[in-house]
């Protein structure tokens, strides 16, 4: 039975793991990926590696519909855009609908709290309405609950030589937890899933890290990694935005860090499902090997 397989996000950082693990375990024709341009560096070295690449964008209607002809599985990487997300997704759903595609993958995310006064209302409602979409189209799915990147950790903190200088973790998370995990293991198990998609039809996985930690742990690693003390600081919300004003922050750069530290304050991201662990095989990666990694 054929298989053919379209990464969408393919030069995204998930994405572009998803496609290179790929590689290693089908044959070349049997890949395709969907960019924006094909003048992107990733998009040249993927047309080098053979595979098919497909010119598309997700406002498009008429590029998605030439994208899709001949496409067994979808792999259906989220938008980026919260207000537009929803609308954008539509579009995927009902083109791949039309053009046949038998099963569809999509990364979604995960949270406790659906009301209009989460922190993550405009996210989650957005993504809600694409897995509804999804399951109302008819086409088979699996869709894929992602906890926090574990690559979020550097975007928040900031890196190596920034809390060197600060020796300072300053977020309004509180003693939130979160099961952090590393794209690299997500893509593992998603690989492992676009092979045998009949395994997880319509099936809705949560994929969450092994551990559970909080800011305060995550200083204390760091701490040991970098032999310099890094203190963690967890201010009200409107001392955190002041704060970030004082320091030139763009007010969306505040936005988004306000958003998910008082969400992780508010335990959205301590979830403990083992899907991903039961699909890998294994735990994921250790916290500690992954900062020691990032902070070394």
């Amino acid at each position: 039975m054929s298989n053919k397989i379209l990464i969408t996000g393919a030069t995204g950082s998930l994405g572009s793991k998803v496609v290179n693990l790929l590689k290693e375990k089908t044959k070349i024709e049997n890949i395709a990926v969907l960019v924006r341009d094909e003048k992107n560096e990733l998009a040249k070295q993927y047309a080098n590696d053979g595979i098919e690449i497909k010119i598309g964008d997700y406002a498009n209607l008429e590029s998605l519909e030439s994208a899709f002809k001949g496409i067994d599985t979808l792999y259906f990487v989220s938008g980026g855009d919260d207000n537009e997300r929803a609308t954008l997704h539509k579009n995927v759903v009902d083109t791949a609908k039309k053009a046949g595609i038998k099963h569809v993958l999509y990364t979604s995310a995960l949270w406790k709290d659906q009301s209009n006064s989460s922190p993550l209302a405009n996210l989650v409602d957005s993504h809600l309405q694409t897995e509804n979409c999804i399951k109302t189209s008819g086409i088979t799915y699996t869709i894929l609950k992602h906890n926090l990147y574990a690559e979020v950790i550097e975007m928040m903190i900031g890196d190596k030589s920034q809390l060197l200088k600060t020796k300072t973790i300053y977020l309004p998370t509180a003693n939130g937890l979160t099961s952090f995990v590393p794209k690299k293991d997500l893509a593992e198990a998603e690989v492992s899933i676009l092979l045998n998609p009949s395994f997880y039809s319509n099936k809705i996985l949560e994929f969450n890290g092994s551990e559970q930690i909080t800011f305060s742990e995550i200083a204390k690693k760091i701490s040991e990694i970098v032999k310099e003390p890094i203190q963690y600081i967890s201010p009200e919300k409107i001392e955190f935005e002041e704060q970030m004003n004082k320091f030139g922050l763009p007010s969306h750069i505040i936005e988004i860090l306000k958003t998910f530290s008082l969400a992780i304050a508010n335990g959205e991201f301590d979830q403990q499902s083992n899907d991903l662990e039961r699909v890998l095989g294994r735990k994921t990666t250790s916290l500690s090997e992954f900062l020691q990694a990032t902070y070394e």
